[in-house]
């Protein structure tokens, strides 16, 4: 599966993928918004790539790796999480590397995701949650038409202190 954009494509795990999902998912930086406590082993990663050929539909999730075009590197990830065909709705989650960030990547990405959950998967709604302090993140899904419904009060701890989570959702018109 490839989703083709201008700048970047999303595109389904491979198994060459592996170190730059460890160097992801074992970068401290990223913990909390992944909700990490500790590392994961090449050896789990790669169990996880083993089975990433499920269908979203069977996973209830998916996860599409961001590839710059110019260059086929990749450059992050973004998910589709709880999937519920049921009541036509999934959470999103994206993460660019901060070496390739307030380029236009995520906001290509993103765009590219909304247009295949809701044309393809056929939703009626996605879902994010982003901490209160992530102003890039914040702006990324409000550029996107997403609107704040509520606030979860001191819901993540980070590093000793609570910080609140805001709950932004699309609703296909």
């Amino acid at each position: 599966m490839c989703l083709c954009g201008q700048i970047i494509n999303l595109r389904a795990l491979e198994p060459e993928d592996l170190e730059f999902l460890f160097s992801i998912e074992n970068n401290e930086l990223f913990w909390e918004v992944s909700h990490t406590q500790t590392p994961f082993s090449r050896y789990i990663l790669k169990q996880y790539l083993d089975n990433a050929h499920l269908d979203v539909y069977e996973a209830k999730q998916l996860r599409l790796v961001i590839e710059e075009i110019k260059s086929k590197k990749q450059i992050g990830m973004i998910d589709v999480f709880d999937f519920n065909p049921q009541h036509k709705r999934a959470g999103v989650g994206i993460l660019i590397h901060p070496d390739y960030q307030n380029k236009g990547f995520a906001t290509e990405a993103l765009s590219l995701l909304i247009s295949y959950c809701f044309s393809l998967l056929q939703l009626h709604q996605l879902y994010a949650n982003i901490t209160s302090d992530n102003a890039k993140s914040i702006t990324l899904f409000k550029k996107h038409h997403f609107k704040e419904i509520g606030v979860k009060k001191d819901w993540i701890l980070s590093k000793g202190k609570f910080k609140d989570e805001v709950l932004f959702q699309l609703i296909k018109e």
